[in-house]
């Protein structure tokens, strides 16, 4: 694969990254679910996801994009995220969703998929960043999801080859992307639509958002 493929391939971790980055340097926090608006990301969604923490470790699937439903060969809303993994996969990637959870993190995943009979090769990348919710507090997230390669027969479940997690606020963008967050509302799409609640900056400890604690792991399973 060529670097321009690759770059293509991953296109839609970039476009769900600089529009996180758009929301949280607009207000210096991590940004709300009720600020993600699916016209800002309309091109992702086939691959986009979001999720609930449902325990330190453990996030529940929300709403999923088609990519997700195709990988499992059926509808993912509501299964857990670990679904999509290996049992022996689901130990470091609640790992991955613990950060996110608790420090906020940004997380990057590289993952294969298991082979057998109709199981070719699959690769794929996954990208996680945190939420909050409508009560301020950090339980939601927001990812996409992409393969490469043909899925086969169904279900498609991963193992690890690495994991890259480093703050998610110390990732934000000198030039936030400001019109994805001053568009008028308009109809959302409805795939990947979930009842919104009213805006809510947060609250903020002493007049002064919070700091998060430098973080950066990043695991090979090559």
């Amino acid at each position: 694969m060529t670097d321009r493929e690759k770059q293509k391939r991953l296109a839609p971790l970039r476009l769900l990254e600089s529009y996180w980055q758009g929301l949280a340097g607009h207000s210096g926090e991590v940004p709300l679910r009720s600020q993600i608006d699916p016209r800002g990301i309309e091109s992702v969604l086939e691959y986009a996801f979001l999720a609930e923490r449902i325990a330190p470790t453990l996030a529940k699937l929300r709403v999923s994009g088609t990519h997700l439903n195709e990988l499992m060969g059926m509808e993912t809303g509501g299964m857990p995220l670990s679904a999509l993994f290996t049992p022996e996969a689901r130990e470091q990637l609640g790992v991955a969703v613990g950060q996110v959870f608790s420090d906020g993190a940004m997380v990057k995943m590289e993952l294969r998929a298991e082979e057998g009979f109709g199981k070719g090769a699959l690769e794929a990348h996954l990208l996680m960043l945190p939420l909050r919710s409508d009560m301020g507090d950090m339980t939601r997230m927001i990812g996409v999801l992409v393969s490469n390669g043909k899925i086969g027969r169904t279900p498609r479940r991963f193992t690890v080859v690495s994991v890259d997690a480093c703050p998610a606020l110390n990732m934000i963008a000198v030039d936030p992307v400001a019109e994805y967050i001053d568009t008028p509302p308009k109809k959302r799409p409805s795939e990947f639509a979930e009842p919104a609640a009213s805006f809510d900056h947060g609250s903020k400890k002493d007049g002064k958002s919070r700091r998060r604690p430098h973080l950066r792991l990043i695991v090979s399973n090559d």
